[in-house]
């Protein structure tokens, strides 16, 4: 464990801290296993007085069905304490009033259901291989020609499967901006307004609140930009030097979720 540099013991020192903000995939969990102690760890930092939400930028499945993986493995954790990157992109086309075409996976349509697609006049990606193929791409592109808004769920470069790191969205949102000389929408993390919507009903501000994840740029840099501290774990996707991408560097760095979790409850309560 180590990052905990003067900057960074100021600033713990003067906070209260009240909200933990905590990644899914990677942090927590790989696809069907649990970070070894995870599950306890959770039950620990639920001792503390502190609000937990747990952010996550899956496109992979709804809300539903990664809840059900989450409590396949055990984890005590409620649906109103998840917030998704779909969420918050259903709820900027419910506020645009668009109707997207979906390139999502397949399996988390779930969290559209009842916005009108027929017709559309809008895009959205996230990570659906299965549609990634030259004629849905090309349908995009020419929506996006025609004016139709590009709206990524996020830009992940990269994610993290059981068989070794995989392609995110981010490459191909990347392709769609260069093609049509357009910038997308960002909706998930790394943006402020992500993490802003994860705290909305806790009662707790940024400055009061820690993220942990293992992917240095969305979930700290994002974070941390957002103006909350950045715990970055070496799980999931974090590969040697992922610390020394962003500026300023994260807050603590823990070999794992159990590890940070110890030092809330023993630095930052």
């Amino acid at each position: 464990m180590y990052g905990l540099d003067a900057i960074g013991i100021k600033m713990a020192a003067r906070r209260v801290l009240k909200a933990v903000l905590v990644d899914l995939s990677g942090t927590l969990h790989i696809e069907d296993s649990a970070v070894p102690g995870s599950q306890e760890a959770l039950k620990r930092l639920r001792s503390a007085p502190v609000a937990i939400r747990f952010v996550t930028n899956t496109t992979k499945e709804s809300k539903r069905d990664l809840l059900e993986r989450l409590k396949t493995l055990e984890f005590d954790i409620a649906e109103d304490e998840i917030f998704t990157s779909l969420t918050a992109a259903r709820n900027l086309l419910e506020q645009k009033q668009v109707r997207p075409l979906l390139l999502v996976d397949n399996n988390a349509l779930q969290d559209f259901r009842g916005i009108p697609t027929n017709d559309p006049n809008a895009v959205v990606v996230g990570l659906a291989p299965e549609h990634f193929n030259y004629q849905m791409m090309n349908k995009a592109f020419r929506l996006i020609l025609d004016g139709a808004p590009l709206i990524a769920i996020h830009k992940a470069r990269y994610c993290k499967r059981k068989d070794g790191l995989a392609l995110g969205p981010g490459p191909f949102v990347t392709g769609l901006e260069y093609a049509t000389d357009t910038k997308a929408t960002v909706v998930g993390k790394p943006e402020t307004t992500f993490f802003l919507e994860a705290l909305s009903g806790t009662g707790c501000k940024p400055e009061e609140t820690v993220m942990i994840g293992d992917d240095c740029r969305d979930d700290v840099g994002g974070a941390q930009n957002a103006g909350m501290l950045g715990i970055l774990v070496k799980t999931g996707k974090y590969r040697a030097a992922d610390e020394d991408k962003i500026n300023p560097s994260p807050y603590l760095i823990c070999e794992s979720f159990p590890q940070a979790v110890d030092h809330i409850l023993q630095h930052l309560l």
